[in-house]
């Protein structure tokens, strides 16, 4: 499975052909407790999280100067409470406070996931050695809100395999959005593009095998499915890619419907292939 995310990076990119900018972004992370220990400071990442009555800690300790950036947004709801505060330690000693009611929260749209937020502001400076805290938290606690740390930007493959995981989950608990809107990205797109990719380039592999192995039986026909069985792979692969993109866009789902439209467009079925079935009428 390790050479997946090598796949998807380069088709992505590549084939594609969509602008740089538009893949490298924040690396998302989903808050799961109350305590969280940041790796690699200046490596972009947004942390989303959910205050539960008790504000939330992020724990920075680096041995040599490093870039500290730090912003505070909150997700464009209905339900958005822009009171939320990112209060920024070095040991003890406060550095800067970001956000919170008195702040000019200003709309920000993000590309990367077709998501609109309140930016709340951002602090930035060349930190010294040391360990430093940045503590989250609202008039109740009990917001959501995005953090961002860092501000060099490294997504490679893994990265968007996780964003692809996180991404729907995030677009219904903290953007109150059905997974769907996220076909709008063209990470969305893409990524159901080159899963549909791979699933015809193994269709046209398996297909090719079994013709030249299996020459002259009913396994390696060119065409095993006549059209009642190719209007039935058409309803699976329509059945599948809104099963998918209304879900968690899982990426199983996302292939085996790519495989389905192959079988209909080419009027061949692997399963009748591997079965030695044929319906085709030819």
């Amino acid at each position: 499975m390790k050479f997946i995310p090598i796949i998807i990076s380069i088709l992505f990119v590549s084939t594609l052909a969509i602008p740089v900018e538009l893949v490298f972004a924040h690396q998302p992370r989903i808050v799961e407790g109350e305590e969280t220990v940041v790796i690699d400071p200046e490596i972009s990442k947004a942390y989303y999280g959910t205050l539960t009555g008790t504000p939330h800690t992020y724990t920075i300790n680096s041995d040599e100067r490093f870039d500290l950036y730090v912003g505070i947004l909150v997700p464009d709801t209905a339900s958005a409470q822009k009171d939320v505060t990112a209060k920024i330690y070095k040991e003890d000693d406060v550095l800067a406070t970001i956000g919170g009611e008195n702040a000019e929260w200003k709309t920000f749209f993000e590309p990367f996931g077709q998501s609109t937020y309140w930016d709340g502001g951002e602090y930035k400076t060349q930190a010294k050695a040391g360990t430093y805290r940045i503590v989250v938290s609202s008039t109740d606690n009990d917001s959501n809100y995005s953090l961002a740390v860092g501000e060099i930007e490294a997504f490679d493959g893994e990265e968007g395999l996780n964003a692809l995981n996180l991404i729907p989950d995030l677009k219904r608990d903290f953007f109150e959005e059905s997974p769907i809107s996220f076909i709008k990205s063209p990470f969305g797109w893409g990524y159901i593009l080159i899963m549909y990719i791979l699933a015809f380039i193994v269709g046209f592999l398996y297909r090719f095998l079994l013709k030249k192995f299996a020459k002259g039986s009913v396994r390696g026909a060119h065409k095993n499915i006549g059209k009642y069985d190719r209007l039935i792979r058409l309803a699976i692969w329509i059945g599948l890619l809104i099963w998918a993109i209304t879900t968690s866009w899982n990426p199983i789902l996302l292939f085996f419907s790519g495989f389905a439209l192959f079988e209909a467009l080419f009027s061949w079925c692997g399963i009748y292939a591997a079965i030695g079935k044929n319906s085709c009428p030819i």
